[in-house]
């Protein structure tokens, strides 16, 4: 298990400067300037001259990247060009409304998603499976836009059981999980139906029915556990891709969070907090799928380490 996670740490670390640097020969490659954005419209070219020393964006890509790399070591994360802010302190700040909201929405998946898979599988080739199967078609290729407006619509404008947008209490943060939720739950249905398909076709389902246990303890006991082990997986993926792709449901429910913070930065050119939230959500993903295989070890004894 030692060397395994040693493995899983170095590979992690490989990962993650790999982003670092793709990330950063990206926008610096942008034809956009920050320094532009910081001078204004107006600035003179001499003013402009100064901050662009100021900030260091008058040196070579080598060696702005690795004076960032230095400081990223030492976990400084820089310095908003824009609001003057660290940007450990901003991402801080917005953090845990996107934790809040990435557990809301893999809960909410998880239950719509794996009860539509389970029952798809029970009602195999039936008009309840087709029906199913075509909710969860429609769930994963419909716009997140769409479906946060949707909701809106309905459950806060026509019947007014929820707030149209904000953050602080559980009636703030059930549409915009719904809505991540609905869109993840397509995928989850889909897999969740084929592991449950596979996993009742096993002799030791059969075994456990030859021996007269229940239709409720077989699924449980028995299938459930064995067709759960590649979601495991999925949602390590889903806590990565939570924490930096929810910009468009953020904005559309008024969500404080990370992804909030990226899209302002991304229109302002504010490269630091851009490079902050990108290694945050890569930290997230790698991190989602350590806990995702190490989970697996615990679910599925026959998994050997090496």
């Amino acid at each position: 298990m030692i060397n395994f996670l040693a493995r899983r740490l170095l590979q992690s670390a490989m990962i993650l400067l790999g982003v670092s640097l793709i990330t950063f020969a990206l926008l610096y490659l942008l034809p956009s300037d920050p320094v532009r954005q910081i001078a204004g419209r107006s600035a003179t070219a001499q003013t402009v001259a100064n901050i662009r020393e100021q900030l260091g964006l008058d040196q070579p890509f080598v060696v702005q990247y690795w004076r960032y790399l230095t400081s990223l070591v030492q976990g400084d994360l820089g310095r908003s060009y824009l609001q003057k802010t660290e940007v450990s302190t901003l991402i801080a700040a917005r953090l845990p409304a996107s934790l809040l909201l990435m557990v809301g929405a893999i809960v909410a998946e998880l239950v719509v998603g794996l009860t539509m898979g389970v029952v798809a599988a029970l009602r195999r080739g039936t008009a309840t499976d087709n029906s199913l199967m075509i909710a969860s078609f429609i769930g994963v290729s419909a716009p997140q836009f769409v479906v946060g407006l949707l909701l809106l619509y309905v459950f806060a404008v026509q019947l007014g059981w929820f707030p149209i947008g904000g953050y602080g209490t559980f009636s703030h943060l059930v549409l915009p999980a719904m809505t991540l939720g609905i869109l993840g739950s397509g995928w989850y249905s889909r897999m969740m139906r084929s592991s449950m398909i596979d996993v009742l076709r096993q002799d030791f389902i059969r075994t456990a029915h030859a021996k007269g246990l229940s239709r409720a303890r077989v699924l449980l006991r028995h299938a459930l556990p064995n067709a759960i082990l590649p979601i495991i997986a999925m949602i390590g993926i889903d806590v990565g891709i939570f924490m930096g792709g929810i910009v468009v449901v953020e904005s559309v429910f008024g969500w404080p969070g990370i992804g909030q913070l990226a899209w302002q930065a991304i229109q302002r050119v504010d490269i630091p907090i851009i490079m902050g939230v990108t290694l945050v959500s890569a930290c997230a993903i790698v991190i989602g799928n350590l806990v995702a295989d190490i989970a697996s070890l615990f679910a599925d004894p026959r998994i050997k380490v090496r």
